[in-house]
């Protein structure tokens, strides 16, 4: 036996493994687990579904995500996942479910096996039919209440059930798979044909011959035959030793759910792609905690941060700081490993983002001064006092979300300037950040966590190591209050797509306009176009979309813009009106809402300020957008009318921005329009609870007769001591 098992998941573990795969699925009871299959092992009647995976080389899969590389599956169907839960007849829409899921695998050019149960179940389905239908006819024919009496349906045996249900079965699975071109075979199996070698050798022999001819063989034990199921057996005591016999055998185990709705949907797909369906095990010692174990410290180490005084988070806060600059060589000794290994396989506009200067170390350490700073009179600000009644006072007051998910792309910058956010509004954190930059993260996460130990709440910030997936992360909903994705576009909208009862705080895109009014100033334009294109353009604030007031055609300004453009080697791709303008003209751009994030610029005609805020609201993703004019009328206008998170007047785009609006840094720009919006930094972090004190109060003292009588006066807010 092996001495050591690790489990990883959500699941417990209390269900049986088919004891003959080699790295298996199995469905027992409500459970599904997965395994490849190796050798032919005796194995009972055991009520699951299995999946087993198997690979060549006879070792069990360290890792979930290696169980996409599995060549042979096999499915174990147990009672409870194919019956109904009177146990009479069988549960078509999941067993529907299932086949579909064997047939996808299949196609995929997989060895897809099934072991399955229910031929009683159906068989006890046939037989009521027939003997109602019996009793019905002799009813006809006879009269009296004893003949009634004595017409009763008898209790039902196991065996002569699955006598009568074994070929409806196995007709029924047939069908199902002829749906998907794939042809089946049955097997019945007993006991005896394991224990004899003989037998053994020869059904493992039909077992490859079939799955040599693309055929999904279905076994199932002989249950006509068998002995009736022991009472009280230790199905715990089975289940363990099952699951230490396959890993023991090569063989990679997981254990679901098969038929909560929630789960079961495509528990055998999800598990064979590698989601977190379920309980995994392995023989691989798990690296470190579990995402579910870091979700709990985070949760506690915040609840604990919250409950220091505002000066002990802003001292944690002034250390990190410290350490940025102190530990500068170290830290950009782990930058240069990812630059490193990064070099050829990341975008130049990446590379960027990577890449740690000691010039960025300082605006760093700046930036979390700045947080430290502002977060004296953050967590338990009194925002509303009223009195309800005498002696019943109400306050409102401000305290943190609770545990972030903050899932990074490319930027270990990110994670200081994230974690003081955290620390100052008092939230635990769950750091993901990208494999491209795990030298940095780490040794930023271990500066983090040296400052969190000053006061005794290293736990409070969590850094994601495991091979999780960014998906998996997005189920946890029962330890994540808050996601907050920091990346490209697809991130994040892949991620706000995943998430399943967790709110996500960002924006899918970055469409930022700017608008040259026919009142625009030669000397500002250029300048504002420059910066806010060709300073930075892979950011989420640069200008994507320049709209030129149609006055402006054939200016000198517009051909100011042209040449800076051409000079700064900006690709111009123009807008429908723009292009029919001229003669010979750009690439006419393919959508006016695109998000090119690198030195490429649409650029549109429009008529007036009007035209311009209509095209900013029907192709922008109100995230900011600019206008560019010296009418002070016109430019309030478009403050006030374009609906954006930032709305600036003769200003870069690039402005939108955490660290420049004076907030220290930012956890990401929301154009959602629910808490926060634009650059999110500590205030976007809180929430609120209400604090009611009181002296033996009731509701009933204010009813109608009652001697109480509301009051509800405003109350001054206590102005809080910040220095």
């Amino acid at each position: 036996m092996l001495s050591q098992v690790y489990r990883c998941g959500f699941q417990p573990f209390n269900q049986h493994l088919l004891p003959w795969v080699k790295c298996t699925t199995v469905f027992r009871s409500h459970c599904i687990q997965p395994s490849v299959i190796r050798h032919v092992r005796s194995w009972s009647n055991i009520p699951f579904i299995t999946v087993p995976l198997s690979r060549t080389h006879g070792k069990s899969f360290a890792h979930r995500s290696e169980l996409k590389h599995a060549k042979r599956i096999v499915v174990k169907l147990g009672s409870a996942v194919v019956t109904r839960g009177d146990e009479c007849g069988l549960a078509l829409g999941r067993l529907a479910s299932i086949v579909e899921q064997v047939s996808v695998l299949q196609n995929q050019g997989r060895e897809m096996m099934l072991v399955t149960s229910g031929a009683v179940a159906f068989g006890k389905q046939r037989l009521r039919h027939e003997i109602l239908l019996s009793q019905s006819v002799r009813q006809a024919l006879h009269s009296g209440q004893n003949q009634l009496k004595e017409m009763a349906i008898p209790v039902l045996e196991a065996r002569a059930c699955a006598a009568a249900g074994q070929s409806g079965l196995m007709a029924l699975y047939e069908a199902m798979f002829t749906q998907y071109s794939i042809c089946a075979a049955q097997i019945l199996v007993t006991n005896l044909d394991f224990h004899d070698e003989q037998k053994r050798r020869n059904l493992n022999g039909t077992l490859h011959e079939l799955l040599r001819m693309n055929i999904v063989p279905i076994v199932n034990t002989n249950d006509a035959v068998v002995p009736p199921a022991e009472p009280n057996s230790d199905l715990q005591g089975v289940n363990v030793k099952a699951a230490l016999w396959a890993l023991q055998g090569g063989t990679s185990v997981v254990i679901a759910n098969g038929t909560h709705p929630k789960v079961s949907g495509h528990v055998i797909t999800d598990i064979v792609e590698g989601k977190k369906v379920g309980t995994f095990f392995s023989e691989v010692k798990p690296a470190g905690p579990t995402v579910e174990q870091q979700g709990e410290m985070a949760r506690s180490g915040g609840r604990m941060l919250a409950t220091l005084e505002p000066e002990q988070r802003a001292e944690i806060i002034h250390h990190l700081a410290d350490l940025l600059t102190d530990q500068r060589d170290e830290i950009l000794l782990a930058n240069k490993k990812d630059l490193e290994e990064a070099e050829g396989r990341l975008a130049a506009p990446l590379l960027k983002r990577l890449s740690l200067s000691t010039s960025k170390l300082n605006s760093l350490a700046i930036g979390l001064r700045q947080i430290a700073a502002s977060s004296q009179d953050s967590v338990g600000r009194v925002l509303r006092r009223t009195r309800i009644a005498k002696n019943l006072e109400l306050e409102q007051v401000t305290v943190p979300i609770g545990v972030l998910l903050v899932i990074f792309e490319s930027r270990p910058d990110c994670l200081p300037q994230v974690a003081a956010l955290a620390i100052a509004s008092g939230n635990g954190l769950l750091l993901k950040g990208g494999k491209e930059a795990a030298h940095s993260n780490r040794i930023l996460h271990l500066l983090t966590q040296e400052a969190l130990s000053i006061h005794g709440v290293k736990e409070a910030v969590q850094l994601v190591n495991t091979r999780e997936e960014v998906e998996d992360l997005c189920r946890l909903d029962k330890m994540i209050d808050l996601i907050i994705p920091r990346g490209s576009s697809q991130l994040v909208r892949d991620i706000q797509k995943a998430a399943k009862g967790i709110p996500v705080m960002g924006h899918s895109e970055g469409i930022c306009h700017m608008y040259v009014d026919s009142e625009a100033s030669v000397d500002k334009v250029t300048r504002l176009v420059r910066d806010s294109k060709c300073e930075y353009p892979a950011a989420c604030n640069a200008l994507e979309t320049l709209l030129i007031h149609r006055d402006l055609l054939r200016t000198p300004l517009f051909d100011q813009i042209i040449d800076m453009l051409r000079v700064e080697q900006v690709k111009i791709h123009a807008g429908p009106k723009f292009a029919s303008y001229l003669t010979f003209s750009p690439s006419e751009v393919k959508s006016l809402r695109t998000e090119y994030g690198d030195l490429e610029l649409c650029i549109e005609v429009v008529d007036n300020v009007q035209d311009a805020i209509d095209h900013i609201h029907k192709y922008g993703s109100s995230h900011t957008d600019v206008i560019v004019t010296e009418d002070e009328n016109t430019a309030e206008f478009f403050l006030q009318h374009v609906d954006s998170a930032c709305v600036f007047w003769n200003a870069s785009t690039r402005f939108s921005d955490g660290y420049r609006f004076g907030l220290g840094a930012e956890v990401g720009i929301s154009t959602s329009r629910i808490h926060a919006r634009g650059p999110v930094g500590l205030e976007g972090l809180l929430t609120t609870k209400w604090l009611l004190r009181g002296k033996d109060h009731v509701v009933s003292d204010f009813s109608e007769h009652g001697s109480l009588k509301y009051l509800h006066e405003n109350l001054p807010i206590p102005q809080r001591n910040t220095n």
